[in-house]
């Protein structure tokens, strides 16, 4: 199914995380926090300024984002879990260096 969020919502998928913890011990599912970290899918267009222009958004879909533990509405979208939240939750987008796609490409 195609969709496109509107005004300044971002459709974010969750990023996995751990179940194993530090020392080995496996964390069940009911136990795990949900990760407040995720990737960008889709955004819209963006927010109407008071004068009516419009503002655009600071985020894109692939972006690597943290957003804030209660912030936005779980879907379900084609069999997939994703949250659909207002840009302002957004608290900051990981900026891709020069030494972490060192790392990948090794």
């Amino acid at each position: 199914m195609k969709f496109r969020p509107l005004h300044d919502r971002v459709v974010i998928r969750r990023l996995t995380s751990d179940e194993r913890s530090a020392g080995g011990i496996i964390i069940p599912d009911t136990a795990q926090e949900k990760p407040s970290e995720g990737e960008v899918v889709a955004v819209g267009a963006g927010l109407r300024g008071e004068d009516g222009a419009l503002v655009s958004m600071d985020v894109k879909p692939g972006d690597r984002v943290l957003f804030g533990k209660w912030s936005g509405t779980e879907v379900k979208l084609d069999g997939e879990d994703l949250l659909i939240m207002k840009e302002s939750d957004i608290m900051c987008v990981f900026e891709k260096t020069k030494k972490s796609a060192k790392k990948k490409a090794a």
